[in-house]
């Protein structure tokens, strides 16, 4: 992803879960998707989707079942 794509994504979770420090990091050799970090912690990916003309992006986060306890 480029860098002003970044910095939006990152302003929108700053906006979205106020209080947490969210870090978006472009993925090298992949300009379609981004790793999201809380702290030096992976937390997720973010992926950009074109359909019909329409940009949006997709956060997916995995939680394991062991992190529930």
């Amino acid at each position: 992803m480029k860098p002003d794509e970044i910095r939006k994504l990152e302003a929108f979770f700053k906006r979205t879960f106020k209080g947490v420090e969210l870090k978006v990091r472009p993925m090298p050799k992949r300009n379609d998707t981004a790793e999201v970090y809380l702290d030096d912690e992976f937390v997720g990916t973010i992926g950009k989707d074109t359909d019909e003309g329409e940009l949006s992006y997709h956060f997916t986060m995995t939680i394991l079942d062991i992190d529930l306890d």
